[in-house]
């Protein structure tokens, strides 16, 4: 199947892909035996003492091993999810705002006493919401988050669990990533969409939350999962920062405990935190492809009517709001 950014592969092509598929698994193969098992095996990194605590039951850490384990990962959930829910609310927030603003960038407020008020608050809006997603979106999520554990208790401001600091910080740097990608899924969605919505009685604001956030929300749900993998990722800078006890946290705890036990058991238990990692965002993006795949059942994709009947429609269903004047 050939579309306009793809071309199917002809019969040279497919070969050349199998020889250089044939070609390259020995190769891949002969590296990782070469410049990763040979010098872990050399440093005896593959012995059954130092894998024991981890897939030996009958060891006497195991146990403790994995309870450890087990409350890490709790912690990471736990921060993780209260970050995404957070992140996604204030950054859907940060986007309709910001498309409210600039549609009411023009507007000159017309027989109004305050209307130089009001076109100087919706200038400053602009300025302040901007400046705001520019310093959040450029500062490094490292400098956030230990900027949030010292200087939030210097305002007054300061928790006995120290997972509300790592929340607080994720959800400032990923609340604006977030806002941006849906306020960019908005602004990609046909005009006529927006047109429709107010020939129908809807004013900007509802037309944006009614009609073009719920489109942008499907259709940016890929990017909106990626941004998900990467909070949930950035929990293990809460065990670096503010100390933390998520899984990676807790893995570099028991690193040293047994490093006083004289059992360098260094990479055995990160490479096994890092496979958890693996499978736990695996899992969360095969999620995110069947949630994709159950919105589109749904009715996202292309239909013969016309935009005003989708836009009745849908204001309808959202309690008469198509009643309200623009």
């Amino acid at each position: 199947m050939s579309s306009v950014l793809y071309d199917s592969p002809g019969p040279r092509t497919k070969a050349m892909t199998v020889i250089g598929s044939i070609v390259a698994v020995p190769l891949i193969a002969a590296a990782v035996y070469f410049w990763i098992y040979r010098p872990l095996a050399d440093a005896g990194q593959f012995e059954g003492k130092l894998w024991g605590p981890i897939v030996d039951p009958n060891n006497q850490y195991f146990s403790l091993v994995w309870e450890r384990w087990g409350d890490g990962w709790l912690n990471t959930l736990k921060a993780a999810v209260l970050s995404i829910v957070a992140s996604l609310v204030l950054g859907s927030l940060i986007a309709l705002v910001r498309r409210e603003l600039r549609e009411l960038r023009d507007r000159r407020f017309p027989g109004l006493t305050l209307a130089p008020v009001l076109r100087g608050g919706v200038l400053a809006g602009r300025g302040l919401t901007r400046g705001w997603v520019e310093i959040a979106r450029g500062t490094p999520v490292v400098t956030t988050l230990f900027f949030v554990f010292m200087v939030l208790p210097i305002w007054g401001i300061d928790f006995d669990d120290r997972m509300w600091f790592l929340v607080i910080g994720l959800t400032i740097y990923n609340s604006v990533v977030i806002g941006e990608i849906l306020r960019s899924g908005m602004d990609g969605l046909p005009q006529g969409q927006d047109e429709a919505a107010r020939a129908v009685g809807l004013n900007s604001w509802q037309s944006s939350w009614i009609v073009m956030f719920p489109q942008a929300f499907r259709v940016m749900l890929p990017a909106l999962i990626s941004q998900v993998v990467v909070i949930l990722k950035d929990t293990s800078l809460g065990g670096v920062i503010i100390s933390y006890e998520e899984a990676l946290g807790v893995t570099k705890q028991m690193v040293e405990a047994f490093r006083g036990e004289n059992l360098a058991i260094g990479i055995p238990m990160y490479f096994s935190v890092g496979v958890m990692y693996i499978v736990v965002n695996y899992a969360l993006s095969k999620l995110a492809g069947y949630l994709q795949k159950r919105l589109s059942r749904r009715g996202y994709k292309p239909v013969d009517k016309p935009s005003v009947a989708i836009v009745a429609e849908a204001s309808a269903g959202a309690g008469g709001g198509a009643g309200m004047s623009a």
